[in-house]
């Protein structure tokens, strides 16, 4: 961070690595005054922001790490400087500073840890305080204990006087949730950084205290689903983050993104992608999750139903008459275009849509009831439409006590009741209709 040198205004830097090979980040510009935050990078994935300096009212130093590390080892300890022009910071529109302006020379750029340092600044401020994260999962269970899963955090568990019951802590966190019948334990997919070279993990939790049970550790990047059987089942994850991770709740088969690449291609632009499915014949050894073989999956139709274009994965459904309602984006070299980010409902026989519905931000999460699909998105808003048709019903965006929030997670918990998880680690329960 690094505030204007004469005006109201905080320049702030975010970003880290996505876990296939992009560095991912903005660059924002606070209003002091306003409480109005400007996103000024053009590109969709912006740049992983590491160092900021005003060098005096007119100029902004920017170091920032590669765009990406393909074929590039020391992407991660080198960065990009550039120093971004503007006469007047407070007219600076949204999304107006090109790769042109970032464009600069390759130097040294250490990656430090600031977490203990931020820990202990904020512990001088106050002991009482949590610190809390992007939440990826919600979950309510029938006594009305609510289970999350969070970055630093494999599963916790609130009680329904909105107090903590117990918490399992964890680096990265945990990503997935899947409750057991009878409610005693929860399979959980950790969240394992590609780079990191720590196998992709699996834990089986206590539901009373938090307590390991059981442990998987699969051969590939998984996503943990319930079935429409209620068990678990193993999805493969692909090789390019949540770019590649198709999650489709409550399916009857394993639905999952499947890309076909020539040996040593890694290009997200090429390769035929796939909507690949794997039957649910084979019954989990005491409710172990099922991981599909080779021999049963097979591929139903393309990815993309447009010819030409490549769709990522995002989260999805299967409907009760065996539709596939799904979330992504389209893929362009310039980063998300306006109307680059779909829901669309597909037959699942030949992969046709049924409805389309498209706006300009990424969908965080997705799920439905039998007449509405609720999609969060990374701006904060949410978006219900019509389970038959794509209508929109109603679109707003989420506030609390006046002060917009980012919407991370979504499940239906019942009639009229969306639990909804955010950025900064909160959970919500919502009322609609």
């Amino acid at each position: 961070m690094a505030f204007h040198p004469r005006l109201p205004l905080l320049a702030v830097g975010t970003g880290g690595y996505d876990g296939g090979y992009f560095f991912e980040g903005e660059l924002l510009l606070l209003d002091l005054e306003t409480g109005t935050a400007t996103s000024l990078i053009e590109h969709e994935l912006g740049r992983q922001v590491l160092g900021l300096e005003w060098l005096n009212e007119q100029e902004l130093r920017v170091l920032m790490a590669p765009p990406d590390d393909w074929q590039d080892k020391d992407a991660w300890v080198e960065g990009h400087v550039a120093v971004v022009h503007q006469p007047d910071w407070r007219s600076v529109a949204p999304r107006s500073i090109t790769g042109y302006d970032l464009a600069g020379p390759r130097v040294a750029a250490a990656r430090p840890d600031g977490r203990e340092d931020a820990r202990r600044s904020v512990s001088g401020l106050s002991t009482d305080w949590d610190p809390r994260r992007n939440v990826r999962a919600i979950e309510e269970l029938s006594d009305g204990r609510v289970v999350a899963t969070l970055e630093g955090v494999q599963l916790e568990s609130w009680l329904p006087s909105a107090q903590r019951q117990w918490a399992v802590p964890d680096d990265d966190g945990g990503r997935d949730i899947v409750i057991a019948a009878d409610e005693r334990s929860a399979w959980v997919g950790l969240l394992r950084s590609e780079w990191e070279k720590r196998p992709q993990s699996v834990v089986r939790l206590s539901l009373e205290d938090g307590a390991q049970l059981d442990h998987l550790t699969p051969a590939a990047p998984m996503s943990v689903l319930r079935c429409a059987d209620g068990l678990p089942a193993l999805a493969p994850a692909g090789s390019a983050g949540e770019r590649s991770r198709l999650r489709i709740r409550r399916g009857s088969r394993i639905y999952f993104r499947e890309t076909l690449r020539k040996e040593g291609e890694r290009s997200p632009r090429r390769g035929e992608t796939w909507l690949a499915a794997a039957g649910l014949e084979v019954v989990p050894v005491a409710e172990r999750p099922r991981e599909p073989a080779e021999a049963e999956v097979r591929r139903l139709f393309p990815y993309s139903w447009t010819p030409g274009e490549t769709h990522f994965a995002g989260p999805g459904v299967e409907t009760a008459d065996g539709h596939l309602v799904h979330a992504g984006t389209v893929y362009h070299g310039h980063g998300l275009l306006p109307g680059g980010s779909f829901v669309v409902r597909r037959e699942v026989t030949n992969g046709e849509p049924t409805w389309v519905f498209r706006t300009n931000r990424k969908a965080t999460g997705l799920d439905s009831d039998t007449e509405t699909v609720y999609v969060t998105y990374d701006d904060g808003e949410i978006v219900a439409l019509d389970l038959h048709d794509g209508a929109v019903r109603w679109r707003q965006h989420l506030t609390v006590a006046a002060v917009p929030v980012v919407l991370t997670a979504l499940t239906v918990a019942g009639p009229g009741r969306l639990l909804i998880g955010t950025s900064d680690g909160r959970l919500l329960d919502c009322s609609v209709g």
